[in-house]
Order: C-alpha cells, then structure tokens, then sequence
C-alpha cells in the first residue's frame, strides 16, 4: 500500500510529520479555485461591460489576466500556503523542509504552471506528478515545495483504538513511545500486510510476529496512554 507520510527534519531541527497528498485532490482544490474565478469575471466582466463600455472590457480582460496569474500566487503567499480551494480541502503547500513559503517559492511554483499544463488539460503536471513519490509537478520540483494535508492540531494518541493493553518487553524511550503511538494511530491507514510487515521490525518488543505481531503492538501502544 502506498504510504505517503513523511518525516523530515525542520532547519531547527526538530522532526515533524506530512502527508503528501495526491494529484487527486490537487485537482479537486483546483477546480474549486477554477470555479471561484470563473464566478467572479462572470459577474464582473458584465457588469464593468454595462458601466463602461468598451473601457469596461478592457479592464474586465486585464482582470481576468490577473485572476489566471496572480490568483494562486497572492493567496499561497499570504494565506500559509493556501488558496481558497486548498483551504476548503485541508491542503496547504510548504517547502521540502516543511516550512511555510513565502512569495518567491509562490511566484515560481505557479509560473512553472503553464509548462505543466501543456499540451492541455494538465498532462505534463499529471505525469510528473506520476512519476515521483511526492506527487510534485514541475512548479513544484522547481520552487522546491510540496502540497501536503494541513493537520489540525489533536492530542497525542486520541485516535489509537482501544485494545487490551500489554506491557512491553522492556522499558521503552520517549522516542520508541512515540513510534509506538505513531504506528497505532495510522493502523487503520494500512493493509494487514504492510501493518505486519512493520511490526515485524520490531520483534523483540513485542516477542510476535504478523498479525499476532500487530495486536501485541497496538496492546503497547494502548499500554503507553495509561489504559489498564
């Protein structure tokens, strides 16, 4: 199964956790943006028509120049990485190191866009995104940046099922615990295979292996967050 989190470590060097996400809610962001502006010159291009003539198209098509252009570039750059699409889809576009953008990262990964749009319909964006495992098209390769799932803040271990708690083998370090708890949270985000290909890693806490394995795992985890 694919798995598209990710850690990495920021410049202060702390560790933090994204979740690249595919070019199939890219593309639902995109057509919620799309339409915004469609909307918008819809109700504008008429109206600055009727009030001003001929003056009023030619302020209506540099508009809508700007709408295409400088839409995505204005709001990534001042919104944290969002436009109103992404937002809407709890995405959010960072750099490779996880830290927000800003208008240079903006400017490049959205002029990139009209390469990544030949030879229509976004097929040079769709294959690249394809073919590397962030999902990156050549805006993004080229500002360095990358579109994950904007996380909403939650207590540690608040999703991890509740399970008959086991003790380890041993006393485990902060940062086994965290792993632990890492690996109960996104248990439901795997199949049976790859949930017991990775407890099997870890043999020695948990003395099983397979799905034995993984329910002696998630007995740990729950056994970490003080259920008895």
């Amino acid at each position: 199964m694919l798995d598209t989190f990710r850690t990495i470590e920021t410049p202060e060097g702390a560790e933090i956790g994204l979740r690249v996400a595919g070019p199939l809610i890219r593309s639902g962001a995109w057509i919620i943006d799309f339409g915004i502006r469609v909307v918008a010159m819809s109700v504008l291009f008429p109206l600055l028509t009727c009030t001003l003539g001929n003056v009023g198209v030619g302020i209506g098509l540099v508009l809508a120049f700007f709408a295409f252009w400088f839409y995505p570039i204005v709001f990534e750059a001042a919104w944290n990485g969002q436009t109103p699409g992404k937002k809407f889809l709890k995405l959010a576009v960072v750099h490779d190191d996880g830290t927000p953008i800003g208008w240079g990262a903006a400017l490049i990964r959205n002029l990139v866009r009209v390469v990544d749009f030949l030879p229509g319909v976004y097929l040079i964006g769709l294959l690249t995104t394809l073919l590397n495992s962030d999902f990156k098209r050549l805006g993004d390769l080229a500002a360095r940046t990358v579109v994950v799932y904007r996380r909403s803040e939650r207590i540690r271990g608040q999703r991890v099922p509740q399970v008959q708690p086991r003790a380890p083998a041993r006393p485990l370090s902060q940062v086994e615990q965290e792993a632990v708890l890492a690996f109960a949270e996104r248990r439901e985000t795997w199949t049976d295979e790859r949930a017991a290909e990775l407890a099997d890693t870890v043999y020695l806490l948990t003395g099983s292996e397979g799905p034995d394995g993984v329910e002696r795992l998630m007995g740990v985890a729950n056994w970490v967050l003080g259920r008895r």
